[in-house]
This record gives structure tokens, C-alpha cells and sequence, in this order.
């Protein structure tokens, strides 16, 4: 998403866009996106910085790492970020910010719920669906 600064008037100006996470290569081998990333920015002009407010939306799935199932989630995130320039910036590029703060909020070890059990040490079933016969639970 860039932001052309001579365009932005005094009052502010809004903007939505969506955008594909292989655009901002935002998918990982345990992350995956339904959709798009849907963003609305609000973006204000200062007398030499540009203020942008930014909601994020959209849904993912990941690979829990107890018990190897997928689940989804919303990923939402609101964030206000600044960019001061001069009279030799034409326009601000959000991008790898966005990029930034989404992938911030990844979990480091996805979980399908706090409770998931996992899987049985010894077969390999998942103790979230019962238990399992081989004797370990």
C-alpha cells in the first residue's frame, strides 16, 4: 500500500485495500491465509510526518503443535504508525510495515485451544478425541 503524500489533504484522507499475503510473503509452513489481508487506513498530514491508522482483518489457519490438526483464527490488529518526511519523499510505501506487525502477531507455538492434549507419546493418537489402548494414558 503506498501513500502518495501530495495527495493527502489536511483533514485526512481513508483508504481499503486488500491485499495478497504472497504480495508480502506472509504465508509459513505453519501459517496459511484464507484470504486476503484486508486493511483500512486512515492516514493524516502534519506539517512534516504523516500519521496512519491501520485495522487489519483476516483469517488463518495453522497447524497446532500439540496435536498436528488445523485450526483457524481472525487475526485483527489495529495499529498507528508515523512516517516523518521532507520535500524529497513523494510517497510512503506501508508495506514491510504491515508485513511487520502482521507476522508479529504469529504465535510461536500455535495452539488449536489452551487445553489440546496432544498427541499419545507411544501411538501417535490424538488424546483430544479419547483415550488411546496402547496402555501410556
Amino acid at each position: 500500500m503506498k501513500i502518495f503524500i501530495n495527495q493527502v489533504p489536511f483533514e485526512g484522507l481513508s483508504l481499503e485495500e486488500e491485499i495478497s499475503p504472497a504480495e508480502l510473503d506472509l504465508e509459513t509452513e505453519m501459517i496459511k491465509f484464507h484470504s486476503g489481508l484486508k486493511i483500512k487506513a486512515h492516514v493524516e498530514r502534519a506539517i512534516n510526518a504523516l500519521i496512519v491508522k491501520l485495522s487489519m482483518h483476516a483469517v488463518l489457519s495453522a497447524c497446532c503443535s500439540r496435536c498436528l490438526e488445523e485450526f483457524e483464527w481472525d487475526l485483527n490488529k489495529d495499529v498507528q504508525l508515523s512516517y516523518p518526511f521532507d520535500n524529497s519523499i513523494t510517497f510512503v510505501d506501508l508495506n514491510p510495515d504491515i508485513r511487520e506487525e502482521v507476522m508479529l502477531d504469529y504465535p510461536v507455538k500455535p495452539l488449536c485451544s489452551e487445553k489440546c492434549k496432544g498427541l499419545c507419546v507411544k501411538c501417535g493418537k490424538n488424546k483430544n478425541e479419547g483415550g488411546c489402548n496402547c496402555g501410556s494414558t
